[in-house]
């Protein structure tokens, strides 16, 4: 079995099971969840999933994320039943240090997203080196010309240089495209650029 029973859809978070367990029974239900028995991983779930939704909702302050967050837990409870000990510590405490750490994982993510988004907007609103440079060859030259002075370029270049002439696509767009950083795309774009400049001479 791939995965364990659903967790939490958002709204206002999963509730109580209404037979509240102790945890030598917690401990049992992770024993048997071991051998892929789906029943005793759900009524390990309706014991504990209030306590793990509330560790993650306190640290993301978003329903919809906690609910997401939940999900992974105890996916991972469900992979992972095999490895608990519970001489090391209670189902509780295990369920938990999963939940903190995933809700971490999640905040440092949503973080770099963020630091992603402010550096596209940062990007689009200072033009690279090579922007107004591209605009005199588009000013300047007609295609056939840009595609005989493409065959002077290497074969990375090229394939930059013609990703953003022949099919408009923005120095971030040919980064995703060719799958590398956004600097590598870039400094190949003016690159290219340079050597197109030169095997065109007096012409650009």
């Amino acid at each position: 079995m791939s995965s364990g029973p659903d967790a939490p859809d958002g709204g206002d978070g999963p509730s109580e099971g209404s037979a509240a367990v102790g945890e030598a029974s917690h401990a049992e239900l992770v024993r048997r969840s071991a051998t892929s028995d789906e029943g005793a991983f759900a009524q390990l779930y309706d014991a504990t999933a209030s306590l793990v939704y509330g560790v993650v909702l306190r640290m993301l302050r978003s329903r919809d994320l906690a609910a997401e967050v939940v999900q992974e837990v105890y996916l991972m409870a469900w992979q992972q039943s095999a490895r608990f000990d519970p001489e090391r510590g209670s189902v509780r405490a295990w369920l938990c240090t999963m939940a903190h750490r995933r809700a971490v994982d999640r905040v440092r993510s949503s973080q770099r997203e963020r630091d992603r988004e402010e550096r596209y907007e940062a990007d689009r609103a200072e033009p690279g080196p090579g922007d107004s440079t591209w605009g005199q060859v588009e000013r300047t030259l007609d295609e056939g010309e840009v595609r005989a002075g493409l065959e002077h370029l290497s074969r990375i270049q090229r394939e930059a240089v013609c990703l953003v002439y022949f099919r408009g696509y923005s120095h971030r767009e040919v980064a995703e495209r060719l799958d590398i950083p956004l600097g590598t795309a870039k400094s190949r774009i003016r690159d290219g650029l340079v050597g197109l400049r030169a095997a065109l001479g007096e012409r650009w």
